[in-house]
């Protein structure tokens, strides 16, 4: 990526709609605060970039998909200029739903139509714009489906902020295209610009599946799960307070790739287990680590935001490793989120163990939100501990 490349992958970076209501996007149900914004540079990029492909090309709505769009801001850009039935796929249920009520704040409901990443996302796509994730392994598969399922002709516009992106993500477009070039650098964003798709392997490179012997599961992870295949580190040390966990029904709450609910289900054969996190490739990287481990029927896994599809005083077990970040910010909005919910859906008696990372400390907000809370175990980077939710008369966890 160079600023004096001859082939930029765009030379009008806000062409288009400039009018658009960008201060009118909210990140709702997703957390909110001053630091954390609905849109980017990159969001702005990406549209201009599209519309102006799209005219010269002669491009309809439904040639054109849209990848990793946090809350709508490059979908309705899009929309609002008059392309309709755009495809778009976010990876966070969060994300999903913003978009929805977004685009009914704005006046642009029904204007697109979500899809998970795969051929009903693209077939028969001719641009994609994408949004670069972070992780190689993601891109790796997003530029995989682009290859595998799009028009021979498409082109992959994928852009980032100039502090996350590296040279390696060129190296992983071009095993899948024959032309890659970057634009110049707009307000620290860059786009990229990627054609010629190349020949794929028959089979899909994920999901990646791992055997760890030293907690007897076989991992399993599609390209955007935390991880990947491997055994973070702060779920590896919940695991060995797993014999000490009660049976009864169980959530594995924000499961990531499954390795908590597979493990209780593994320890406890008569239990009943849900999984649920608010990503999408979590969602199917978990499903599948369920079926590598023959738990098919007995572990359920879940698209939802903080376990919004499960009942009050649904289960007897929580089982939570509570994520420290939304996306590139560090923030516990999504923690704190997480560890609510545990209150809302453990029976009075029910137990939430909780493994985070210990300069968090999350004991205070433990007690208020499930109940008495004692710490079963700490080392030098994680904290365990075990809260009983306890409902006095007016359902409140007592501290």
């Amino acid at each position: 990526m160079h600023d004096d490349d001859p082939h930029p992958a765009g030379a009008t970076p806000f062409s288009g709609p400039t009018h658009f209501p960008f201060e009118a996007l909210r990140r709702f149900p997703d957390v909110e605060a001053e630091n954390l914004q609905a849109y980017d540079v990159t969001d702005r990029l990406l549209a201009a970039r599209g519309l102006d492909l799209a005219e010269a090309r002669g491009l309809s709505g439904p040639e054109i998909a849209v990848i990793g769009d946090a809350y709508g801001a490059i979908t309705l850009q899009l929309a609002a200029a008059g392309l309709s039935g755009v495809r778009v796929h976010q990876d966070l249920a969060t994300g999903r739903s913003a978009l929805a009520a977004n685009a009914a704040a704005l006046g642009l409901a029904g204007t697109f139509h979500a899809h998970e990443l795969d051929a009903g996302l693209l077939a028969g796509g001719r641009l994609v714009l994408a949004q670069l994730p972070r992780g190689l392994a993601e891109l790796e598969e997003v530029a995989d489906a682009v290859a595998r399922w799009a028009a021979p002709d498409a082109e992959l516009v994928a852009g980032g902020r100039l502090k996350h992106m590296t040279l390696a993500m060129n190296d992983v477009l071009r095993t899948h295209f024959s032309d890659v070039r970057a634009g110049l650098a707009v307000q620290k964003s860059r786009l990229l610009a990627a054609t010629g798709s190349l020949p794929v392997p028959e089979v899909p490179p994920f999901p990646v599946c791992v055997r760890h012997d030293d907690a007897g599961l076989t991992l399993c992870a599609h390209g955007g799960a935390f991880a990947g295949p491997r055994l973070d580190i702060g779920t590896r040390y919940l695991l060995g307070f797993l014999d000490r966990v009660p049976d009864g029904d169980a959530v594995d709450l924000g499961c990531g790739t499954g390795a908590l609910a597979v493990a209780y289900a593994l320890r406890h054969p008569s239990a009943r287990v849900v999984a649920t996190d608010r990503s999408a490739a979590a969602v199917r990287s978990a499903r599948a680590t369920v079926e590598a481990n023959g738990l098919a029927g007995r572990v359920t896994v879940e698209h939802d935001d903080a376990a919004a599809s499960l009942p009050e005083a649904a289960a007897d077990v929580v089982l939570l490793n509570p994520p420290f970040h939304l996306g590139a910010t560090v923030h516990a909005g999504a923690g704190l989120k997480l560890i609510g919910a545990a209150g809302r859906v453990l029976r009075p008696g029910g137990e939430l163990w909780c493994v985070a990372n210990s300069h968090l400390d999350y004991r205070s907000a433990l007690r208020r939100a499930v109940g008495p809370t004692e710490v079963l175990g700490r080392d030098r980077k994680f904290t365990v501990t075990r809260s009983v939710r306890r409902v006095t008369k007016g359902k409140a966890a007592s501290a």
